[in-house]
């Protein structure tokens, strides 16, 4: 049975699976599908065409399914779509897609801190950690395990990379590397994400074929066509080494790179 606050407001149609809390004054649109075991925090907000999976925690004065702040958005039928066990923490914002993708994506697993915004067409993967105040501009794109600093700001269209890792008030206008570093206002480059890879598992020779990569397409004299089509010869079987590159092949931003 869901436990529903007599404050709360659900409207006719929405659906609350097994196991749904709603606390106190919330608000839950009627579009709205909410997945088994998901608390939902006193004064959330949850509407639009909204699909939340389960297990999921969403803290207080949330929003989520809000139509896009785009000027360009003219009331479409778009979707919000968030996965299982994320923790939506304080304030946070999510806003529904616009015609560009139908939808924003949240994974599985993501913690978003206080403050986060997601905006329209945004994708977040899974067992991310978007750190207090980061704020997704329309269309990012965000990999799996990456971590983003608090009070950051991503410019539309990038994309942050999986395992990779930004600090704190960084400012972001072109894509991150997967298993990468960076930092600054604007943000460059600082390496390889090692530790994280470590604590992810990757083998030694995995970490030093990424070594090998980083060298070659921001420390050498190869022009970066040349670096990538140096590293899908040698590194043919790399997954690592392929995904890599496969995402530098389809950046549209262009990279960040070492300062």
């Amino acid at each position: 049975m869901s436990q529903i606050h007599p404050t709360a407001i659900v409207e006719e149609g929405a659906q609350l699976a097994d196991g749904v809390t709603v606390g106190a004054y919330s608000i839950i649109g009627k579009d709205v599908k909410i997945g088994e075991n998901t608390f939902v925090d006193s004064h959330v907000v949850i509407e639009g065409n909204t699909s939340i999976g389960s297990g999921n925690k969403i803290y207080s004065f949330a929003s989520v399914g809000k139509e896009s702040q785009d000027l360009k958005y003219a009331g479409e039928e778009t979707k919000t779509i968030i996965g299982d066990n994320n923790k939506i923490r304080e304030f946070v914002t999510i806003h529904k897609g616009t015609t560009d993708k139908w939808e924003t994506r949240i994974g599985s697993n993501n913690l978003l801190m206080a403050y986060v915004h997601v905006a329209h067409d945004v994708v977040v993967g899974n067992n991310c950690v978007l750190a207090n105040n980061c704020t997704l501009a329309g269309h990012v794109e965000v990999g799996d395990f990456a971590i983003i600093g608090g009070l950051t700001p991503v410019h539309q269209f990038c994309r942050i990379g999986s395992y990779s890792m930004t600090g704190g008030a960084s400012a972001i206008n072109q894509d991150i590397c997967p298993f990468m570093l960076a930092s600054g206002n604007k943000a460059f480059l600082h390496g390889l994400n090692l530790v994280g890879l470590k604590r992810k598992g990757f083998k030694r020779e995995d970490i030093s074929n990424l070594k090998q990569a980083y060298r070659d397409i921001f420390r050498s004299d190869l022009s970066q066509s040349d670096a990538l089509k140096r590293l899908r010869e040698c590194y043919s079987d790399d997954k690592n080494v392929n995904f890599l590159v496969d995402f530098i092949d389809n950046s549209k931003r262009g990279i960040t790179r070492e300062q």
